[in-house]
Formats: C-alpha cells, structure tokens, sequence
C-alpha cells in the first residue's frame, strides 16, 4: 500500500476513534440519560461523574483519554517507523516527519471527540482526548503537568482551573525538557497550552466573577 494512502487511513480511523462518545452511549444504554441534558451540559468525564458518578466516570475518563494515547500509537498498524535520515528508503518516515505523522492522528482523534460524527458532531471539550494525546508523544511532561493539575485541584476544587493552569504551564514544561528537541512537538506543546484554555472560555468568564462551582460528587439516592 502506497504510504500516502497509509497516512490518509490512519488519519480517517484517527477521528473515528477519537468519535466515539464513550458518556453519552453509557448515559443513554444504562441509564437512559443524554449527559449533554444533564450537570453542565458538557458530554466529558468531569460532567459524567457529576451526573452518574465516580465510577461511571471515571471509566469514560479512561477511555477518552485511551482514545488520544491509541490514535497516536495507529504508526504501529500500518506498519510506519521512525527512522534517522540514513536509514530512509523510498517511502518511508524520517524522524520528525513521523513525529508530525502522529501529531497528526492526535489531533485527528480531538477532532473527532468534539466533533464526532456518530452524534451529529456534538461532542465534549476534548481535554481528556487531548491528554491521551500528549501521554503518547510526551510521556513525563504529561506527568509533570498531572502532578500540578492535582495539586490545582486539590486547593481549588475546581476541574476548569486545574485544566487551564496546567495547560498554561504545559508548553514550558516540554521546552525544558531535555529529552524534547523536535520542533514539531514543541509546536504542538504551545498549541495545546492555547486549545485548553480557549475550550474553557465559559468556566474563566465564570471564574473571574467568582461564579465556577466547585467539583462535587453525585451524592448517592
């Protein structure tokens, strides 16, 4: 199979993984709720736990977040590798065009989740799909950034201003890593540092007037 047509697969498979709407088929199958009808409205784990509960939500977590780490890993099926210059042959990747090949499935897979095409593209914020995405192409920065989310959190109770912070932060994180020199995984640090926080307009108007509730959990009947 031509290496063209391997990448324009792999990106289509990308956004229909990153498509499926893991908390509004589980509301609707178990328990006959649309989660965008219910909490905040937003079809992502953070409203799912709200709505159905930490175990419910949690494992949408899970798989939105599953959703971003394998859509990066799609290289591996079709047989694309990472190589050094002198190892290329016709048709194949350097190292940094492979790097760009699987931002490229990554962001594919966002797209699907806020956009997914099973429920007339009406999907969530994409915050956990885009997670997944960065624990595939930057592992301990994405652990770095997870251990501040936390601490945000903790001292906040705020899901929002954990995100923002971290996506703020993010971007700095990968830069001085020293294990990070590929321009184009810096490039797409910044832009996720941006994606984040604009995703969250509504919470920082809501922040800002002191209006953002604090995170609580569905309280048992």
């Amino acid at each position: 199979m031509d290496i063209s047509l391997k990448i324009i697969i792999a990106i289509i498979l990308a956004y229909l993984i990153g498509s499926i709407p893991a908390s509004i088929w589980i509301g609707r199958r178990f328990y006959g709720v649309d989660i965008r009808t219910a909490g905040s409205g937003n079809a992502g784990a953070t409203n799912t736990i709200r709505v159905l509960g930490a175990k419910i939500g949690l494992a949408v977590l899970a798989i939105d977040v599953a959703k971003g780490w394998f859509a990066v890993h799609l290289s591996s099926l079709f047989s694309l590798e990472q190589l050094n210059p002198e190892q290329l042959s016709p048709g194949q990747l350097s190292s940094e065009q492979f790097i760009g090949f699987q931002i490229l499935l990554g962001i594919a897979a966002i797209i699907g989740h806020i956009f997914p095409v099973y429920i007339k593209f009406k999907g969530g914020k994409g915050v956990a799909t885009t997670v997944g995405v960065g624990i595939g192409l930057f592992p301990y920065s994405v652990l770095i950034t997870a251990i501040v989310f936390i601490a945000v959190f903790f001292l906040s109770k705020r899901v929002s201003l954990a995100s923002i912070i971290s996506a703020v932060i993010f971007p700095f994180v990968v830069f001085f890593n020293p294990n990070i020199d590929s321009p184009s995984l810096i490039i797409i640090s910044i832009a996720i540092g941006v994606f984040i926080p604009i995703m969250h307009h509504k919470n920082i108007k809501r922040l800002l007037k002191g209006e953002e509730p604090k995170f609580k959990l569905k309280k048992k009947e």
